[in-house]
């Protein structure tokens, strides 16, 4: 049998994260295994499904480069399919017609209430002949539930799963406007596109019994179900919106990379031993549905920061200029020129390291992008004070005579300097710093001078001993 899985989201909002790891998860098992990984998108409510929605999901998922392996079903534009099965229901005697006026269905949960019952449906047109049919209601088309018994689930990570026919009613499958419910379109969609493993959150896990009733009535097998529990906040609660960003729009807009989120939503309820930073072709290596957790996992920031902060660090030059640009461009309000870019690419190395998000490399990349004179910091103008301004002042004859400017041709000349004046290095150094990038805090100062350039940075060191 090959694997087909599939990820279903409904258009009603943006990709939620926990959305996105239910279809990592199928990507991953589909790949696994050699199989199929598809994308249904469950518009069948037409009231809350948006074509923004539906934006959202495909770009999250092509963000994540979760991309389906044939193009996406719209679950609404199979409407006339799913109207096709519930007539095959009606005519097996699995189905029925039920004449019921909501109000009568409201009296109806009112009087169970007051007797202490349960509020599900009765069954009131079950058996009833449909010669009583009142005039004027449109029905709707019921599922024939057995009454007695039990189904049974062999759920793939939550194990065998029981629940007794007599707590499940007769569900709706057709409305009175004649379109199909959610529940009766999942079933004939996973049946008709082959879907042989449902990996979804466990909060379906009780419309797992009446779907499967549903393909029994119709002869069909139901796919391996296989309910991931949900993914809390950092307080154990339901993940929800006070806990920060919700949807994958959200965690690229922050500064992290695709394959971050992906190797931490990977950690999410599934693991492979103490391993923490691993390639998707690791992932797809080790997947098994069944080393995923029974337990809900609990989100972590900080954890998710410094994965990132891994993935950074280990991405090439090129990819994070890209990624940095618009954001130096949106800061400096002016186009990266070439002088730039020539510095960003020089120094990005050392850069790179530092940085946990893409927010936070932008910010500690401006040393290379900002016009002269520089704004200094007040941690850097107590560094330019009238000591540090002299100290510059005997350092920049020397550094104005050297032959050559790289890394080490100016870490000589600096060194050099301090012990011929009998000054510890940090003396020195510290007011070269705050001259050269307006703080105190960047990447090696002399690595700093080598990326701006002779001239450059002989013109920092000017500005600051007469204006800083």
């Amino acid at each position: 049998m090959s694997v087909v899985t599939r990820f279903a989201p409904s258009p009603t909002g943006f990709l939620h994260i926990g959305g996105a790891r239910t279809a990592l998860f199928n990507w991953l098992y589909a790949r696994h295994t050699g199989g199929k990984y598809l994308l249904r998108i469950e518009d069948t409510d037409r009231k809350r499904s948006t074509p923004g929605a539906i934006d959202a999901i495909l770009g999250g998922l092509d963000w994540l480069g979760l991309t389906p392996d044939e193009a996406p079903v719209y679950q609404f534009s199979r409407r006339d399919r799913h109207v096709e099965v519930v007539e095959e229901l009606l005519k097996r005697g699995q189905a029925y017609r039920c004449y019921c006026t909501p109000e009568e269905l409201a009296e109806m949960r009112e009087k169970a209430k007051v007797e202490k019952r349960s509020t599900r449906y009765d069954g009131t047109w079950r058996d009833r002949d449909p010669a009583d049919a009142p005039v004027g209601i449109d029905p709707v088309i019921r599922f024939r539930a057995p009454q007695d018994g039990e189904t049974v689930i062999q759920d793939a990570v939550q194990g065998t799963v029981t629940v007794a026919n007599s707590e499940m009613d007769d569900l709706i499958m057709l409305r009175a406007d004649g379109t199909p419910t959610y529940m009766l379109s999942v079933v004939v969609d996973d049946h008709d596109m082959g879907i042989t493993h449902a990996i979804r959150g466990d909060d379906h896990l009780t419309n797992a019994f009446r779907q499967t009733q549903i393909f029994q009535a119709m002869g069909w097998d139901a796919p391996v179900y296989a309910h991931i529990p949900l993914i809390h906040g950092p307080d154990g609660a339901k993940l929800s919106k006070r806990h920060g960003a919700l949807g994958v729009e959200a965690y690229r807009d922050m500064g992290y990379l695709p394959e971050a989120v992906l190797n931490y939503l990977c950690r999410l309820g599934w693991s492979h031993g103490d391993d923490e930073f691993f390639s998707m072709e690791d992932a797809v290596s080790w997947f098994d549905i069944a080393d995923i957790n029974k337990g809900a996992s609990r989100i972590d920031f900080e954890k998710l920061a410094n994965l990132n902060a891994k993935y950074i660090d280990a991405s090439p030059v090129e990819r994070l200029i890209d990624l940095i640009v618009p954001g130096i461009a949106e800061k400096t309000g002016k186009p990266v020129s070439d002088t730039v870019l020539n510095r960003l690419t020089a120094g990005m190395d050392s850069l790179k390291s530092r940085a946990e998000t893409i927010p936070q490399l932008v910010d500690i990349s401006m040393l290379y992008c900002i016009d002269r004179p520089l704004d200094y910091t007040d941690k850097a103008r107590k560094l330019l004070d009238d000591e540090g301004k002299a100290r510059l002042a005997d350092l920049l004859p020397k550094l104005t005579a050297a032959d050559g400017w790289t890394q080490e041709t100016v870490e000589n000349i600096v060194k050099s300097h301090a012990e011929d004046a009998g000054e510890k290095l940090g003396k020195v150094a510290q007011p070269l710093r705050a001259a050269l990038t307006g703080t105190n805090v960047s990447p090696g100062i002399f690595e700093v001078a080598a990326v701006l350039g002779k001239e450059e940075a002989l013109g920092r060191i000017e500005d600051a001993i007469a204006h800083a």
